[in-house]
């Protein structure tokens, strides 16, 4: 199974965005920043989705966010499918938080049962085809609409851009950089909307030998 180690945030102050992910999610090395001042505008193409087991642990994690800056574009609430909301962070990346519960069972947690990235492309299934001839495979299909990969330690997913933006609440128009780059063992390469992945060279938590000014900061 191919294995998402990773995903590096590019920002433009790494120190203050690792401040921010560490106390907002804490998501350990599973998530990284790194500076970069590549034009962006309007919608990146993506989300993070944190899925958590209760309506008390999507709230704690929209506090702790909201607290350090991040602003909401949609409310956390109960919907048909269970609870949860949106939000942007300070450097612009798109957050959704959510449990397919509708009632807390116990006290809040911090733990976040699944991480997956959510890719807002032009054509599913053109983008399906990419990911598929390049090993990974697919836990769940539903035509041009929406594809999900089996993955390990953070999961694929892939919708189409508008219904990506609309998911997220926010205008599917933008231009310029992902800010992005994906961590995995699948190797290196661009996918055909321009996100870009690099080979994993080192299990999470290690970093190898490399100069520390080029290493991504993996959050702690």
């Amino acid at each position: 199974m191919s294995c998402i180690e990773f995903v590096t945030l590019e920002v433009p102050d790494p120190t203050a965005a690792n401040d921010f992910y560490t106390a907002a999610f804490d998501l350990g090395a599973r998530v990284r920043v790194r500076a970069a001042q590549a034009p962006t505008t309007g919608f990146r193409g993506f989300a993070m989705s944190l899925v958590v087991s209760q309506p008390s642990t999507v709230d704690s994690f929209f506090d702790t966010a909201l607290d350090g800056g991040a602003t909401t574009l949609k409310p956390a609430a109960k919907g048909f499918w269970g609870y949860g909301g949106v939000l942007r962070d300070p450097y612009g990346t798109i957050w959704k938080i959510a449990t397919s519960s509708k009632k807390d069972t116990g006290p809040a947690s911090r733990h976040v049962d699944e991480i997956v990235l959510l890719l807002g492309v032009a054509d599913v299934a053109a983008t399906k085809r990419f990911y598929v001839e390049r090993g990974l495979p697919v836990a769940k299909s539903f035509g041009r609409k929406y594809v999900e990969f089996a993955t390990s330690n953070i999961k694929l997913a892939l919708y189409g851009r508008r219904a990506a933006a609309k998911d997220a609440g926010v205008s599917p128009d933008g231009t310029g950089s992902h800010r992005l780059v994906i961590g995995s063992s699948a190797g290196t390469f661009t996918d055909p909307d321009g996100f870009e992945w690099e080979a994993a060279s080192a299990p999470i938590g290690q970093h190898g030998e490399a100069d520390a000014a080029e290493r991504p900061v993996a959050l702690s």
